[in-house]
C-alpha cells in the first residue's frame, strides 16, 4: 500500500483496503488518546475521510500506518481542545478479547486485561501514548519519535517512565488486594 504516495485520488477499492487494513488500529489509537468509544468512532471516521480527500498529500516519508496515526493524533488533539470535551469526561470499561477455553479462565483473563488497561489509562497522555505505540503497535523508537515530533531520546525516556509508573500503580493494586 506504500504505492499510495504516487496517487492523487483514491479509488473505492483501495480506500476499502486501507480501511480494512488499518481501521481497527486507528480506532484503538483514537480510543487510547481520548478514553471514549464514541469519540474514537468519530475520530476514525474523520481520519478516513481526511485520507480519502487528501491522499495526494501523502509523501511516503513515513509508512502509511504512521501517517494515519499522525492524522489520528492531530484530530484527537483538536477534539480534546474543545471546551465540551474538557468539561465532560466519560470513561467506559475496556473489554478484553475472549481467547480462553474455560469460563473461569475467560473471566480471569478479562478481569486482568481490564485491570491492566485501567492502569494504562491512568497515565498522562504523553506516557500512555508512547507505551501504546510501543507495546500494542510495535513501532520503533524512531517511528514513534517521527509520529510525535519528539526526539528518540525523549521517546526512550517516556517509555521508561511510563513502564515505571505502570509497575508502581500495579504493585499498589496488588498490595491493596492482599
Amino acid at each position: 500500500m506504500e504505492h499510495l504516495r504516487f496517487v492523487s485520488e483514491m479509488d473505492e477499492e483501495t480506500f476499502k483496503k486501507v480501511m480494512l487494513t488499518y481501521g481497527q488500529d486507528v480506532w484503538n489509537y483514537a480510543y487510547f488518546l481520548t478514553g471514549k468509544r464514541d469519540l474514537a468512532d468519530d475520530i476514525s471516521q474523520d481520519v478516513f475521510l481526511s485520507v480519502y480527500r487528501n491522499i495526494g498529500s501523502y509523501r511516503g516519508e513515513s509508512s502509511l500506518r504512521t501517517w494515519l496515526f499522525a492524522i489520528t493524533r492531530n484530530i484527537s488533539r483538536n477534539i480534546k481542545r474543545n471546551a465540551f470535551f474538557r468539561r465532560v469526561i466519560l470513561m467506559e470499561w475496556i473489554e478484553g478479547e475472549n481467547t480462553a477455553t474455560s469460563a473461569e479462565t475467560e473471566a480471569m483473563d478479562a478481569y486482568v486485561s481490564n485491570e491492566i488497561w485501567q492502569v494504562v489509562l491512568q497515565l498522562p497522555v504523553k506516557f500512555r501514548e508512547v507505551l501504546i505505540l510501543d507495546a500494542k503497535y510495535e513501532m520503533t523508537a524512531p517511528e514513534i519519535a517521527d509520529l510525535l515530533g519528539i526526539s528518540v531520546g525523549t521517546v526512550k525516556s517516556r517509555l521508561s517512565r511510563a513502564r515505571k509508573k505502570v509497575s508502581a500503580i500495579w504493585e499498589g493494586l496488588i498490595h491493596e488486594t492482599v
